[in-house]
């Protein structure tokens, strides 16, 4: 059987093209990697997607999407994609339990990894202190103390914006010397909230099994160790486009996202379309990844119906 689009990865961006493509009869079959639904399951509350004026729980808000795409018609299988054949349509995929599948169109919508420390209390402590993005979750700490650890541009970016919601910022780097930009360092030293703690590196997070009530960090030189007290730890050590089973198959840049054609969802394969962030460094919130997995499904099925053949009335309805 030949799909007439496959949607890889269950995040906002692949459950919304999911929805899209399902409205428009094309009965698209999504496979979910090992974690579905993205990165918002990771997160507790979420405050900032349109529609849930009292937040919305992160899993809860996946779930609602997925079910919204069954509604329609879209299918689901579980399954880890190995291979990729885009040489030529329909495009094959081999899937780990679901063997070899073919589609006329594939939609990208993998995501990225943030890149984690790898220290005690880090992962378990997700969305109970520990947070890998300071724009989602800033506002949950007004009037606190919070870390972040990183030295470039990212974590000073972060480390200012962390300043309009808690009292004080302080960054942990492991060098004496931030790889940031001199225009970001700048920035961020000129920012009286913000302070400093350098040549330190982060070995555990420490919490009370409810909430992080601090970080360890070991100082680089002496190897002394300290308990460094906080509300929140923000990690901005950059993060990993889910990319490597594309890698010699699609354009990407390089540090592995996927390039499309600008204000479309095309890559490089005509039929193949990328969304989210798998292709978005830049912004990287839920509702940007939702608006481009509309686009990569009016994209898909542009490419699939043809162009004069196509009623969005009510898929935008």
């Amino acid at each position: 059987m030949t799909h007439q689009a496959i949607i890889l990865g269950t995040g906002p961006a692949g459950l919304t093209a999911a929805v899209y493509l399902a409205r428009a009869n094309m009965e698209p079959l999504v496979i979910e990697g090992p974690e579905p639904g993205g990165q918002l399951t990771l997160t507790t509350e979420v405050e900032n997607f349109p529609g849930f004026p009292d937040g919305v729980m992160g899993p809860e808000l996946m779930d609602n999407m997925k079910k919204q795409a069954k509604r329609f018609g879209a299918t689901f299988e579980r399954g880890w994609v190995t291979d990729v054949n885009v040489d030529q349509r329909p495009f094959k995929l081999s899937v780990d339990g679901l063997g070899e599948l073919e589609a006329q169109s594939l939609i990208i919508s993998t995501g990225a990894s943030a890149k984690l420390l790898g220290v005690p209390g880090e992962k378990s402590n997700i969305g109970k202190g520990v947070s890998t993005c300071a724009t989602c979750d800033g506002f949950f700490f007004r009037g606190k103390k919070v870390v972040i650890i990183g030295g470039g541009d990212s974590a000073m970016e972060e480390a200012n914006f962390l300043t309009k919601f808690a009292d004080e910022v302080q960054v942990i780097h492991r060098r004496n010397e931030l790889r940031a930009s001199k225009i970001m360092q700048d920035r961020a030293r000129a920012n009286e909230k913000i302070t400093w703690a350098l040549n330190k590196t982060p070995v555990e997070m420490v919490s009370d099994g409810m909430k992080i009530s601090g970080v360890k960090v070991k100082d680089s030189d002496t190897e002394e160790e300290e308990l460094l007290e906080t509300d929140g730890i923000f990690v901005a050590i950059g993060h990993n486009p889910n990319t490597e089973f594309l890698k010699n198959k699609l354009d990407m840049d390089e540090k592995g996202y996927l390039l499309v054609e600008p204000g479309t969802t095309n890559t490089n394969i005509p039929g193949v379309f990328a969304c989210g962030d798998v292709q978005d460094q830049k912004y990287r919130q839920a509702v940007t990844a939702a608006g481009t997995g509309c686009m990569a499904a009016m994209d898909a099925e542009r490419f699939i119906e043809g162009e004069a053949t196509i009623d969005w009335s009510q898929s935008l309805s």
